[in-house]
């Protein structure tokens, strides 16, 4: 990874200061690195070198979020990943393997976010920033209903539960769960892909990232019922469409 590290004066937001990171890379050179330059940036930063030691680091204390790498020795990131869950922190994954569909993949998931390697710690920290954000703005409850319901489901913005028609909880990833609070804020309209990239993923993602189709294609997945109405639909050279009604409260 390359260096970068700023010079002169700096400030981080107070985000920052209260903001808990874990550093997983069986590379010390790495991990040192990044941890070295995020302390740098005001955050408090942990690192660990496996993941072994990153669940024992996250059961000694939380953070908001992992930055956490796929290419290591035994128990690879991936499966780390899975097992770190989507109650658990936000997840940046670093990989090596830089293609879309190592993008995808990862994404696919639950990662919130993927950088390839090397890449510049100024865009690792905007990328954290990013992620750090749009998390604030979904758990924010000050200003969103207590359930929006729509054919029967239940979406709790609160609470990131989704209830099917039958009252069985339904699991959504991340990504996933950002793109159905963007779909029922925005019902009977036909969304573009760029916008919907902007809140499933953040503004840094490139917006010819496949990405966003297959997250949309495993939401509408999790949506359908034998007999039903597709809830999702694709509006040829314009975005998706949430078909149905949605009501608050």
């Amino acid at each position: 990874m390359r260096t970068c590290y700023c010079t002169g004066s700096h400030h981080p937001p107070a985000m920052d200061m209260e903001t808990r990171i874990l550093v997983v890379d069986d590379d010390p050179g790495i991990r040192d690195l990044i941890g070295a330059f995020l302390q740098r940036h005001g955050f408090r930063v942990r690192t660990a070198g496996d993941a072994t030691a990153m669940r024992a680091a996250l059961a000694a204390e939380p953070a908001e979020l992992v930055v956490l790498d796929v290419m290591m020795p035994r128990e690879d990131g991936l499966t780390a990943l899975r097992q770190i869950g989507a109650n658990g922190p936000a997840v940046i994954l670093l990989s090596a393997m830089g293609s879309e569909i190592d993008r995808i993949v990862g994404l696919e998931m639950g990662a919130d976010d993927y950088l390839a390697k090397p890449c510049n710690p100024r865009e690792l920290l905007a990328r954290i920033r990013a992620v750090l954000r749009r998390r604030a703005a979904v758990t924010a409850t000050a200003d969103v209903p207590a359930l929006l319901r729509f054919e029967g489901w239940a979406l709790d913005p609160a609470a990131r539960t989704l209830a099917d028609p039958g009252g069985t909880a339904v699991t959504l990833t991340d990504g996933e769960f950002r793109l159905l609070i963007t779909f029922c804020e925005h019902p009977r309209r036909v969304l573009g892909r760029d916008l919907l990239l902007d809140h499933a993923r953040g503004m840094d993602s490139d917006q010819f990232d496949r990405a966003i189709d297959v997250q949309i294609s495993r939401l509408r997945r999790k949506l359908a019922r034998d007999g039903a109405a597709e809830l999702i639909r694709t509006v040829r050279n314009e975005g998706y469409l949430f078909v149905p009604a949605v009501m608050r409260g």
